[in-house]
This record gives structure tokens, C-alpha cells and sequence, in this order.
């Protein structure tokens, strides 16, 4: 079997309808649009929210059966449903000790090695760790050479984020940006994507050594919480916003951390010769939180 780091996939390739899917979020003004999902989202009329909820179930195949709450008259709004708590064996940390798990449900984009500060975002397309880091040198020192997965959300995904290896928190960024798509159109076809958009950063201490645990988000993603800050975005700000957390605040392996309010893009990152990726991962395959990611190196 090819290792992550060598696997090619063909359908990685571009097509003209892939195109065509991505030019026009270049003419949209993505951060009202997604202030007005933002708005949207919250609506508590009981008949307006149980019919937004309900066509999305059907739409999307959502599978209501693992929810905590099965009923979409349930939820105050659809909001509320879009970041539904599932049963409590409906994802369990299937890993040990010296393993990592994997932190959300979604579809493996990339995942492998970082050359140099190079990583790859799709066939043909590599994007900068530092850009990924707004600029910050010392973290690109700390990550170069290292580990990076990419997981994408679709919107019919769990949508909460779980630690995949517990950690002490150290610091927090939160990074202005675009809110293009980043479906695999927007991934085969926008340079530097996850370098462009919104983002925070969250950085870990870890028995792995460092980790930065990122919450890409995208057009229509009207907001991004972590468990200890709470909602992060919006507002949106025009500089990076920094935080640093002194006492260190521990979180478990498979501890909630945050979430996307609509879907998204997790992007994880580990120091050189620290951890090794599940073999059997391969972009598009799909995950689920609490499966086995990787290993801690020796």
C-alpha cells in the first residue's frame, strides 16, 4: 500500500465544471452573505425552523438516529439542529494511549508530510505554513518539516470538534480572511484556500509534542466557537487577534472543543518526527470522530 505521503489520486485533477463552480465566489461579498446565514439560522418561528430543518434532513441524508435529539421539533432553531449532540455511543474513542483519534466526521482532503513549510492542498496545488500561520515565524519553525492532516465537513457531518490527543492549551489566533467554499471544487481550483480564508488557530502542548488544531472557515460558515472562549467569529476583525491562555487549561483526547455553526474544514498539525499517520487513510476516504488517525512516534 502507498503511504499518505506518496498517494496520487487522478480525480484530483480540475475539471471545467470545477471551474466554473468557483469563480463566481470571487464576485460574492462573502461575509454578509454569511452574516445573513448567521441571521438566518436563528430563526425560532416553530413552522419556519421545523420546514428549514426537515428539507435538510432530506436533502442532505442526514441520520437522525444518532442524535441526541431525534425529533426536528426539538431544536429551537436550526442552528441549534445544525450543531446537534449525538448519543453517547454514537462516537467513542476507539484508539490507546499512544494513538491519536481522529478529531471530527468528514472526508480525509490531505494528510502526510510538511516539506520544508510546503503543504499540499490538492494535486497541483501546495500552500505556504507560514501564510497558514498568519506570518508568525516562530510557529512555522515549530511545524516545519512536521505532520499535517486536512479533514473536510460536509454540511450533513457532526459538526462538533474533539480533541485527538489531549493537550494543554497555550494560545489561540484568530485570523481575518475570505470565506471562499472549500468543497473539493474550491480545493482543486482556489490557490492557497486554507491560507486565504478566516481561521483560528488553536496550539497545544501534547504528550506528541506541539499541535495546532485549525478551524478553517468559509462562505455561509456564520460562526467558529472553542469551549473555553466561546463564540470567536464573528465579530470579524480586520487584524489577528491573539490570546494567550497562562494557565494552560488541559483538555482530554476526545474532549468537545469547538465547532463550526455550518460546515467546514479542520486542518491539524504536529512537529517533525513526533507522530506517524494511519496508513490506511487516503484522501476522500471518509472518517469519524474517535477513529484511529495516527501514532505517536517512539
Amino acid at each position: 500500500m502507498n503511504s499518505p505521503q506518496t498517494q496520487k489520486n487522478t480525480s484530483d485533477k480540475p475539471s471545467l465544471v470545477d471551474y466554473l463552480k468557483t469563480w463566481p465566489l470571487f464576485l460574492l461579498p462573502q461575509h454578509f452573505l454569511s452574516s445573513l446565514i448567521h441571521r438566518f439560522m436563528r430563526i425560532k418561528h416553530t413552522g419556519f425552523k421545523n420546514l428549514q430543518i426537515s428539507q435538510f434532513i432530506k436533502l442532505f441524508k442526514v441520520n437522525m438516529s444518532e442524535a441526541e435529539k431525534e425529533s426536528h421539533s426539538d431544536f429551537v432553531d436550526f442552528n441549534h439542529f445544525f450543531t446537534r449532540q449525538l448519543k453517547a455511543d454514537a462516537r467513542m474513542d476507539k484508539t490507546h494511549d499512544n494513538e491519536l483519534c481522529c478529531p471530527v466526521d468528514g472526508a480525509i482532503s490531505e494528510l502526510g508530510s510538511i516539506n520544508d513549510d510546503q503543504l499540499i492542498q490538492a494535486k497541483g496545488h501546495h500552500f505556504g505554513l507560514s501564510d497558514l500561520l498568519a506570518g508568525d515565524q516562530s510557529l512555522t519553525d515549530i511545524f516545519r518539516n512536521g505532520k499535517f492532516a486536512t479533514i473536510y465537513l460536509s454540511p450533513r457531518d457532526y459538526h462538533r470538534i474533539h480533541m485527538p490527543i489531549e493537550g494543554s492549551l497555550q494560545e489561540m489566533l484568530h485570523v481575518p480572511g475570505q470565506l471562499f467554499g472549500v468543497n473539493n471544487a474550491s480545493v482543486k481550483t482556489i490557490p492557497r484556500l486554507f491560507a486565504r480564508n478566516e481561521r483560528v488557530i488553536s496550539l497545544f502542548e501534547t504528550p506528541a509534542g506541539p499541535m495546532a488544531l485549525i478551524q478553517v472557515g468559509a462562505i455561509f460558515v456564520s460562526s467558529i466557537e472553542t469551549v473555553w472562549q466561546g463564540v470567536v467569529t464573528p465579530p470579524r476583525r480586520k487584524e489577528v487577534q491573539r490570546w494567550k491562555y497562562e494557565e494552560q487549561s488541559k483538555l482530554l483526547k476526545a474532549q468537545e472543543m469547538g465547532r463550526f455553526n455550518m460546515g467546514s474544514t479542520v486542518v491539524l498539525l504536529f512537529a517533525k518526527d513526533r507522530i506517524e499517520w494511519n496508513e490506511e487513510l487516503q484522501p476522500n476516504l471518509p472518517v469519524q470522530m474517535g477513529q484511529l488517525l495516527g501514532k505517536i512516534s517512539p
